[in-house]
């Protein structure tokens, strides 16, 4: 009789994931402003729309009261270096009278205009935080961005990019209108007195702008870009130093550890010490152009001045107004160092948005060679494998092929096979989050399945909140809590923490058997149809595991274990033996032995009519 075994696809190697695209970084073009564009623009489009654009016009109207107010202190000072100057008493005390008058409204109007900045960056910070972890979240694009790396550090560019990209994008948006406002309304006073200081004025700040963008431009956005990545990368090796500290210590594995921390912190002084280098060069240009300012005006007007036909005060003021058109022009070159670290945040942003969001804007998400061939993920009534090919991601190389089974209400499949073999990789395809392969996973609804992985996860917070984990809310009641801890062997624990609403650092305090039992409650908490276990009770004794799996086994519940201990078989009704090269085999489990020698001649035959029915019938039924 033949087994179950798919014809044989010679060996395969694991290809080397391809190397990531080396990704070019915009400088202060219209590529940076489409990206812009693209990350800012559903924030002034969403259902709260209004309330966005009250307050900009809320902001930009403090804004013009401020440049109107900073107007009037500009003429004011004027007008006591001509009394000052022509000892009018009378003339300059009326000057002051109208200054502190003036300052009486420029000053809360100043604080109060800053305020609500900072409440506008701030309400868009969370709107768009929140889109994004919607984003993140959903599909389980978390888990699909680590298991193929497609973008470093996904939470840093949540926690910190999104943070930077809305202060600095309010900031520079009011930077440049305040500019704008501050041009026309100085440039009418600049042109009053000198009209060379105007013509002087407008060929210095384009020189000067046009220097900074191809002189500084494209390499201090790079070097910060790279600065914000290996920072994010140091921060989490030392997250990671603390999330495993007890496995490093018991390996005494702090030499090691220090070298990787070191190598990553070395990147991070290495691009820091290039990006200061060409600050350096920056600061020296824009204190150069800014200083110049000081002298400029005083040497276009000193004539009209010592001849008399300019007074000292007007000379006073076409130097102030000089100065503050000169800043609206020159907005680029002040603020370059901030522009080009924004920019930078911007590409990176821009990149998470296309993984996580592409869903949500109707888009699909390219592809280096091609779309590949994906499993399809099917509703029905109990899980089916039809011709399901399965290779890991990124990878050409075949772990199962042409698996064909059903898993029958109230069955029991273990699935065994040696270290590599792709059992692992099996519950990851059930579970959907592996998707690279071909052929039809039939399966009930997600909340009918559960999942137990060997490491449980402990999130930070109650008792009651891991054990009903991964639900928020349960209609259970603290009685019935109490006895399903019971039920798992965890009697005393309630009284040992200090009550289901105790919070304590889980995965220190419990043992891994302790929270693998923990995980079982969950279980019971949830009373799927069907559960998942991947090594669930490798920390476990016999007789805690024997108690467990019978329990599951007596309330009919459809099981799907990965595990080596021939004790867990007799709780099992099959066995899916994974035999390397994508082949397979299904035996009755009442003939399966974990120490079974099988030569050369039973890869092809088993003489068992046992297991020969037991793999037709579920061949049988997956086809039907």
């Amino acid at each position: 009789m033949t087994t179950p075994t798919p014809a044989d696809t010679g060996t395969q190697r694991d290809d080397p994931a391809p190397p990531a695209r080396k990704r070019r970084i915009p400088p202060l073009s219209l590529a940076a402003w489409r990206q812009f564009l693209n990350v800012a623009k559903p924030y002034w489009q969403q259902e709260a729309k209004g309330k966005a654009w009250s307050l900009l016009l809320l902001l930009i109207v403090l804004m013009l009261v401020d440049t109107r107010l900073a107007v009037m202190l500009n003429n004011q000072a004027g007008e006591m270096t001509s009394a000052l100057a022509g000892k009018d008493g009378d003339r300059f005390w009326a000057a002051v009278r109208a200054c502190l008058f003036t300052l009486a409204f420029a000053i809360p109007i100043y604080a109060f205009y800053y305020y609500m900045r900072d409440v506008f960056a701030n309400q868009w910070r969370d709107w768009l935080t929140r889109r994004f972890l919607d984003g993140y979240l959903n599909g389980r694009k978390y888990y699909a961005l680590g298991a193929v790396g497609d973008l470093d550090n996904p939470d840093q560019r949540i926690a910190e990019d999104i943070n930077t990209f809305t202060g600095r994008s309010i900031n520079f948006l009011l930077i440049f209108l305040g500019s704008l406002m501050q041009l026309v309304a100085f440039s009418a006073v600049l042109w009053s007195i000198s009209h060379l200081l105007v013509g002087v004025l407008a060929v210095y700040a384009i020189a000067g702008t046009v220097i900074a963008l191809y002189v500084f431009g494209t390499p201090l956005i790079r070097l910060n870009f790279w600065q914000l990545r290996r920072e994010a990368d140091f921060r989490f090796s030392l997250i990671r130093l603390r999330e495993n500290a007890e496995s490093i210590a018991f390996y005494r594995g702090e030499a090691q550890e220090r070298e990787h921390i070191d190598a990553k912190f070395g990147l991070v002084i290495d691009n820091f010490g290039k990006l200061i280098k060409k600050q350096r060069s920056l600061n020296f240009f824009q204190r150069t152009f800014s200083q110049l300012t000081l002298v400029l005006p005083g040497v276009i007007l000193a004539n009209g001045v010592l001849s008399g036909e300019l007074e000292v005060g007007r000379a006073i003021q076409a130097t102030g107004a000089f100065t503050a058109v000169l800043g609206a022009v020159g907005v680029i070159v002040d603020n370059f160092e901030s522009l080009s670290r924004f920019v930078a945040g911007i590409d990176r942003l821009q990149a998470l948005s296309n993984l996580v969001l592409a869903d949500a804007k109707g888009e699909s998400r390219p592809e280096a060679n091609g779309t590949p061939p994906r499993i399809t993920m099917r509703p029905g009534e109990h899980l089916a494998l039809e011709s399901l090919t399965l290779h890991p991601p990124e990878s050409e190389r075949v772990l199962i092929k042409e698996l064909s089974l059903v898993v029958k209400p109230g069955d029991a499949l273990l699935i065994t096979g040696d270290s590599g073999c792709g059992k692992s990789s099996l519950l990851r395809a059930i579970a959907g989050l592996w998707g690279t392969g071909a052929g039809t996973i039939q399966h009930p609804p997600a909340d009918d399945i559960f999942f137990l992985p060997q490491q449980p996860y402990l999130q930070s917070g109650t008792l009651r909140s891991q054990l009903i984990y991964p639900s928020a809310r349960c209609e259970l009641d603290d009685e019935q809590l109490l006895a399903i801890l019971e039920q798992v062997h965890l009697p005393h624990l309630v009284q040992r923490v200090g009550g289901l609403d105790a919070v304590r650092d889980w995965e220190k305090l419990l043992s891994v058997g302790e929270q693998q039992r923990l995980a079982f409650g969950r279980v019971l908490v949830h009373a799927p149809s069907i559960v998942i276990l991947d090594e669930a009770t490798s920390a476990l004794d016999s007789g805690n595991e024997a108690s467990l799996y019978g329990r599951l086994r007596a309330s009919r519940t459809t099981l799907v274990s990965i595990a080596h201990r021939p004790a867990v078989l007799r709780h099992h009704t099959h066995v899916l033996k994974l035999l390397g090269d994508g082949a397979w085999e299904v035996l009755d489990a009442k003939v399966f032995r974990f120490d079974e020698p099988r030569g050369e001649e039973d890869s092809e035959e088993d003489g068992s009519p046992a297991s020969a029915n037991a793999a037709q019938e579920m061949r049988v039924a997956a086809s039907g």
